[in-house]
């Protein structure tokens, strides 16, 4: 809900169609309009004015049966009700509308429902604006998070806020905006972290919005943040220090001014006839603009072979068996062929164990979500990992490293198999502070058998 002027008025004229509802329903049960004195007829407006009035005076002056004597002291139910909720005249006579009371809410023509009370009001409106106006008073760490996050908000989005299946990836994504798919995540794409807080606490965790506490909202969003290296792991964010935080793309909106600048463009008196002077004349076809697609010969594409240069195909055929016996004389020259790849050092270590290797593979699904690998692999939640056997640590182009890992790349780590294998089998051990969040392989032949595969990926 936004903390407009509006939202008393919304809430009034919600208040007030559920009124009209109870009462007409009361209506229907017991005959009278809110407010109407019980006995008198739905719809009569005095006591002289109607003939049914009359009827029923009359009828009351002739005594009544001794069974319903006491009749008039024992009113329905729905009529005493009726009469305590029914509004107190005004010296005039009139009933005053319960608006009346509030000033500042405009006149109510059905006098019905109430003004929102202050209490309704902020139960309703949660919003948190980028300026901080709106945030509860809380506080989360990144720990503490990882836990919440991990209870409530994996399911969907993966241990590593990388997202599982079609719900989305929260974290990573740097410099992908100007990619063909870039990665949107909090890190990459969000403006303020207001957004963040304001949905998590809004309508998260899917199917049980709003159960999170404000301090397990504050501990999410502190979570987030680390997970896109935007504060380290020991960070508590707060309500005071909140509005401290700028997120990395900040700068990265501007307002939409094409109603300025691009609209009139579009608006103009179209020209219908004679819009140009002389002939008009065809000036260039598609195919000159190059928007049509070719085949390999440079043709259109899908244009249809010539028939008659079929009986030129066996002919280039018979030339090429003509000269095939000379093909052999210049392989037997070329004895720098032959000797190739005995020169190739990276043969040995891709002919390594075939079934191996592919475990490796299988057990590599479990980094897959963070890590990309092979051509064309990009930076996600983690760097990607071509050539990382044996390569110095942190030097991955473009990825952004937690501190602890770039001061143990400095001091000159190295991943070769051995810290390969102590860093797999409990990544938070081997690198205090990292912020790879992954438990680790306790098995020695899946770690064996991953790096065995990310060696056969070379550079």
């Amino acid at each position: 809900m936004s903390k407009s002027p509006e939202f008393p008025t919304i809430l009034a004229v919600t208040g007030w169609a559920t009124a009209a509802t109870v009462a007409a329903f009361v209506m229907a049960n017991t005959g009278h309009a809110p407010g109407e004195a019980v006995g008198v007829p739905m719809g009569s407006a005095s006591a002289e004015a109607s003939p049914v009035t009359d009827t029923v005076a009359e009828a009351e002056v002739v005594p009544a049966p001794a069974a319903t004597a006491e009749a008039p002291t024992t009113a329905p139910a729905a009529e005493i009700i009726l009469a305590q909720a029914a509004p107190e005249p005004t010296a005039t006579g009139s009933i005053a509308p319960a608006a009346a009371e509030h000033p500042s809410m405009p006149a109510n023509p059905l006098g019905l429902g109430r003004a929102a009370l202050s209490e309704e009001i902020d139960a309703w409106d949660v919003a948190v604006l980028p300026d901080g106006t709106g945030l509860p008073v809380g506080s989360g760490d990144v720990e503490t998070g990882d836990e919440v996050f991990a209870a409530n908000c994996a399911s969907c989005h993966g241990d590593f806020a990388e997202g599982l299946d079609s719900w989305p990836v929260l974290a990573g994504g740097d410099n992908s905006l100007t990619d063909p798919r870039p990665v949107k995540t909090v890190g990459s794409y969000w403006p303020y972290l207001s957004t963040v807080f304001d949905y998590v606490h809004r309508s998260m965790p899917f199917g049980s919005a709003q159960t999170l506490t404000p301090d397990d909202t504050y501990a999410i969003t502190a979570f987030l943040l680390y997970s896109n290296g935007i504060v380290e792991d020991d960070f508590v964010l707060t309500n005071e220090n909140f509005t401290s935080i700028v997120m990395p793309n900040a700068d990265g909106f501007y307002p939409d001014d094409r109603a300025q600048t691009e609209y009139p463009l579009f608006t103009g008196e179209p020209c219908m006839e004679n819009c140009l002077p002389g002939t008009p004349q065809v000036t260039k076809r598609a195919i000159d603009l190059k928007v049509t697609p070719t085949d390999a010969d440079g043709k259109p594409a899908g244009t249809l072979p010539v028939l008659s240069d079929a009986p030129a195909i066996p002919a280039v055929v018979q030339v090429a068996a003509d000269e095939a016996p000379a093909v052999p004389e210049p392989v037997a020259e070329a004895a720098p062929v032959a000797e190739a790849p005995a020169e190739s050092a990276p043969v040995e270590t891709a002919a390594a164990d075939p079934a191996l290797i592919a475990a490796g593979a299988t057990v590599f699904k479990k980094c897959s979500s963070c890590h990309k690998v092979g051509e064309g692999a990009k930076n996600a939640v983690g760097p990607t990992l071509n050539g990382i056997v044996g390569h110095d640590a942190g030097t991955v182009e473009g990825f952004k490293y937690s501190n602890p890992l770039l001061a143990m790349a400095e001091a000159g780590l190295v991943w070769d198999e051995a810290n390969l294998n102590a860093f797999l089998e409990n990544p938070r051990s081997f690198m205090k502070g990292t912020r790879m969040a992954f438990a680790g392989l306790k098995s020695e032949d899946e770690r064996s058998a991953v790096i065995a595969y990310l060696a056969s990926l070379g550079g």
